[in-house]
């Protein structure tokens, strides 16, 4: 995939900037540290009094640092890579992936604009669309099945500020054409913002593709161990990377923590290796489920029967690590298959080395009314998985686990009935 690949920060390829970009040894303290130290300082020490430096004048590049709310060395090795893996110019880190989300969509809205989103998102930012922005900043927001473009396309007004895309969307893996979506942007005068957790910067790179703003919760693939929260935003535009640099260090000061940041950078050095090992278990796995006579659909772009699997050959470089499936079963059955399970853990979020598997009903999506999650498609019977980088002949095996408790519980109920005392014609 990306041995071939570089990006806009140099000439070398996206393995070796995941290793090395940003973390240069620094031997003026006659250390040289070959990984960055964590700064923990709250503050920094001044040369002395400048009546013509403002902080936003402060060049980190430079080594300019005053107070690390405004910019810490660590977190600002994990901005300068990131932005280089994405291709950006400009990274702003924060402490969660939904501080990125809420900061970048700040930045592009005022009351009064107009929002479209995919129908189809995280649970998190489909209540945060609503609940902040529309019902309390008086920003309008209306939710579109974004795979067809036309209907994006319509649902744009004069007003329309921002198009907010997941590609792919949670839980569901349904895709949308970044290209058409950043053309349709261009004809109302928008901005495009996708959310490229899913994915990331190995497997697809959004700013390439017309988007004005990526963003990652780097909890999930970009640190890839299930140990550090965080958020990020990537873009090129200079005045809205102002715009969101400001909600970051002083709108909201909602910072990427050094300690966060030091996991993070250590996270990046492997993700290469762990992205190509979580796509490989996730298309064995996928296979899998396809082929089982107790699954109705199995939604993973890799497949051949994902109605959208050309289109994510086409802007991606791979498939990714997580897929969701529909048990041919009632909520009992589902109870009884994740129970059974002993290599995938009952767990939200993703990304992590270890596999993990979600009922998005009654845990990511569970903010959402039951209506909607049925217009949507998100079923009591739907499981999100999050394939890790074990053995995919463990985790096969343990999903049949799974299978054989699913129907030996379902054997179990037939007898009991068959059991049961007829009732007698008294009875009630």
């Amino acid at each position: 995939m990306s041995s071939e690949k570089s990006t806009a920060a140099d000439d070398r390829r996206f393995e070796t900037l995941s290793v090395t970009y940003g973390e240069e040894p620094d031997l003026s303290n006659g250390v040289g540290d070959v990984t960055s130290p964590i700064h923990l300082a709250s503050t920094y020490t001044v040369e002395g009094i400048d009546m013509d430096t403002a902080l936003e004048d402060l060049d980190p590049e430079a080594d300019e640092f005053l107070y690390t709310r405004l910019s810490n060395p660590t977190r600002h090795a994990v901005e300068k890579r990131i932005a280089a893996l994405e291709g950006g110019d400009h990274a702003m880190a924060f402490a969660s992936g939904t501080s990125a989300v809420v900061s970048t969509v700040m930045a592009a809205v005022e009351p009064g604009d107009h929002v479209v989103a995919f129908e189809d998102l995280y649970g998190g930012t489909n209540t945060m669309l609503k609940e902040l922005f529309r019902d309390r900043l008086n920003v309008a927001v209306d939710f579109v099945d974004a795979t067809d473009p036309e209907n994006v396309r319509a649902a744009t007004t004069e007003e329309t500020a921002l198009l907010w895309m997941e590609t792919p969307t949670n839980p569901l893996l349904r895709l949308c054409d970044i290209e058409a979506m950043a053309a349709v942007a261009d004809e109302c005068d928008a901005l495009l913002g996708v959310d490229n957790t899913f994915m990331g910067p190995y497997f697809q790179r959004p700013l390439e593709l017309g988007a004005d703003v990526v963003v990652h919760s780097t909890t999930k693939y970009i640190n890839g161990h299930s140990d550090s929260l965080g958020g990020v935003a990537v873009l090129s535009d200079d005045e809205y990377a102002r715009e969101i640099g400001f909600l970051q260090q002083v709108g909201m000061g909602n910072v990427m923590a050094p300690f966060d940041a030091y996991m993070v950078l250590r996270g990046m050095k492997t993700l290469p290796l762990r992205m190509a090992q979580h796509e490989t278990n996730a298309a064995e796995v996928a296979a899998y489920l396809e082929s089982h006579d107790r699954v109705s659909a199995v939604h993973y772009p890799g497949l051949d029967s994902h109605p959208q699997h050309d289109l994510a050959d086409d802007q991606m470089d791979g498939h990714g690590g997580v897929l969701s499936f529909e048990l041919d079963g009632g909520l009992d059955a589902v109870e009884r298959f994740v129970a059974a399970l002993e290599e995938f853990t009952l767990a939200v979020s993703l990304g992590g080395v270890e596999s993990l598997i979600e009922h998005p009903a009654s845990m990511t999506h569970s903010p959402l009314p039951a209506e909607e999650r049925a217009e949507l498609g998100i079923t009591d019977s739907l499981l999100r998985v999050s394939v890790g980088v074990e053995h995919p002949k463990d985790l096969v095996a343990d999903l049949e686990r799974g299978f054989e408790a699913m129907v030996a519980g379902e054997g179990s109920a037939t007898d009991a009935e068959a059991d049961a005392p007829e009732a007698s014609p008294g009875d009630d």
